[in-house]
């Protein structure tokens, strides 16, 4: 790891702005059909507009990231023709920075230390709550420090509501008291958090436009509130439908038919990006094609909203998940 320099902490000029897209996989596993499709609308979303699309390596995580994942979905990416604008960014290479901007918002008043077990918190949710989003009461915002302790670091979330316009879903408005509260910004074991460093790294990256699925709609406000205390500009958001396996579950790692080992055994890059392709509604037909190919094709009205769901081949099956 170099040296932190002003340079890293610097944002890009925001009057010298390119419209700049990501993919931020994290080195967990073999990437799925889910990972391509992300990857894919992501590519098709910025170089539509003309602009980059940088590659991120999500690898903060010290338990569960390998180099040789990174290596994979690399190598992946590459034989799909999902090629990448300069050179890939590795989190774990940021500690200093992440660092800096954690200092910033401690030296603000917006943290404080958490001692509360997951089953701490699970226990505070009220019957109603069942939907499996877990909203922190703020059991230790109020709590004396407990030096000697372990403790995750939360941020004080602000009693009010944040709208966005989603580029898909348009209009979303998130009341961040009751549907977030505080969440943790590093975790007890001093990792970073993921809605920090995406944050931080999306703003030294001068990204403009975030893709992902619709199952991280609920992050971009806690991103937007972060960017606000940062002073970094908001990316714009655009969330895509889920693919899901026979369970009507998302597709994970799990999934080993569908993961790219499986695939490039099975395809071709061609079969797989027009297998995707159909899937986002660009084409009315499973039909080889190529990124590039794709481009005159791409549009966010023709992508539907409802997720959906797989056969063990890739294959679409009726009703929604």
């Amino acid at each position: 790891m170099h040296p932190m320099t002003t340079e890293d902490i610097t944002p890009p000029d925001k009057n010298k702005a390119v419209e700049r897209g990501r993919f931020a996989p994290s080195p967990t596993g073999r990437m799925h059909l889910g990972n391509v499709f992300s990857a894919l609308l992501s590519w098709l979303s910025a170089k539509s507009l003309g602009g980059q699309w940088l590659l991120r390596i999500e690898d903060i995580d010290p338990e569960r990231s390998r180099p040789e994942y990174a290596d994979l979905l690399m190598g992946d990416l590459e034989w799909l023709g999902l090629t990448w604008d300069g050179s890939p960014v590795w989190q774990s290479q940021r500690s200093d920075i992440y660092e800096h901007y954690f200092g910033l918002l401690l030296a603000q008043g917006l943290t404080y230390p958490c001692y509360c077990t997951r089953n701490d918190i699970l226990a505070t949710q009220a019957p109603h709550e069942s939907d499996g989003r877990v909203v922190y009461k703020g059991t230790c915002r109020n709590r004396p420090p407990q030096p000697g302790r372990a403790a995750a670091t939360r941020i004080r979330v602000p009693d009010e509501s944040i709208s966005f316009t989603d580029g898909h879903y348009g209009t979303l408005t998130v009341d961040m008291a009751r549907q977030v509260g505080d969440f943790i910004i590093r975790r007890k074991d001093g990792a970073w958090a993921y809605q920090l460093a995406v944050v931080i790294d999306d703003g030294l990256m001068g990204i403009t436009q975030v893709v992902r699925g619709r199952d991280l709609l609920l992050s971009s406000p806690q991103q937007m509130y972060v960017a606000r205390c940062l002073g970094f500009n908001t990316p714009r958001f655009i969330h895509f439908p889920l693919l899901c396996n026979e369970q009507g579950q998302r597709l994970s790692k799990r999934d080993r038919s569908l993961d790219m080992e499986a695939l490039r055994q099975r395809f071709t890059a061609p079969e797989v990006i027009g297998l995707l392709a159909h899937h986002a509604g660009l084409t009315p037909a499973p039909q080889p094609i190529t990124p590039s190919q794709l481009l005159p094709l791409f549009s966010w009205a023709k992508v539907p909203q409802d997720d959906i769901r797989l056969s063990p081949d890739g294959t679409a099956q009726a009703g929604e998940c």
